[in-house]
């Protein structure tokens, strides 16, 4: 399917609206993103905005044989993957969300995993993730945090394309460190 094209109504009408997890028991990495944008709402798809560097990334690092369309997102679970986010409700950028949203987020996704036990869990987005955890230094990269154990944790950039500091071969080149370390394990 190709990318859909939303008028301006289209995307204000999918705000706060819910996406539904691509997830399962027992996955190698359940991906947590911020929260889904208006795009990806509007079209009931994670990671859906064209220049989302999301699925580009999980294809170059080997996650997936081949780079999925965000409607493909229902064949994850086939290569062990899988996919939430720490606020459920779509806004047009992440920097909506409130501190309380983020932290209750936070605990939520605790259950979730306890629930699913992942061996992985990767959070995109280490300013999210800090706030959310209350973890002041945390940087891209694996990260202790025993109350998700026996699910080991890694920080991955964010990978919209509204942030600068990572560009794509950048991302796949983090998203390729997470594999290793799934591959090892």
């Amino acid at each position: 399917m190709p990318s859909a094209r939303f008028t301006r109504a289209d995307l204000l009408a999918a705000a706060d609206k819910l996406l539904p997890d691509v997830i399962a028991p027992g996955l190698n990495v359940l991906l947590c993103g911020i929260n889904p944008g208006l795009w990806s709402a509007a079209s009931g798809h994670h990671f859906a905005r064209p220049g989302n560097r999301f699925w580009p990334a999980l294809h170059l690092s080997g996650f997936t044989p081949r780079q999925l369309r965000p409607d493909e997102q229902h064949l994850l679970p086939g290569w062990g993957l899988g996919i939430t986010n720490l606020a459920a409700r779509a806004s047009a950028r992440a920097d909506e969300l409130t501190r309380s949203e983020l932290t209750a987020g936070a605990d939520i996704l605790k259950a979730k995993v306890t629930r699913f036990a992942p061996r992985w869990l990767a959070v995109l987005g280490v300013t999210a993730y800090r706030t959310a955890f209350g973890v002041v230094g945390a940087k891209v990269g694996p990260q202790e945090l025993d109350a998700l154990a026996p699910t080991r944790l890694w920080i991955l950039p964010n990978p919209s394309g509204l942030n600068a500091h990572y560009q794509l071969p950048d991302l796949a080149h983090e998203f390729t460190r997470l594999r290793t370390a799934v591959l090892a394990q």
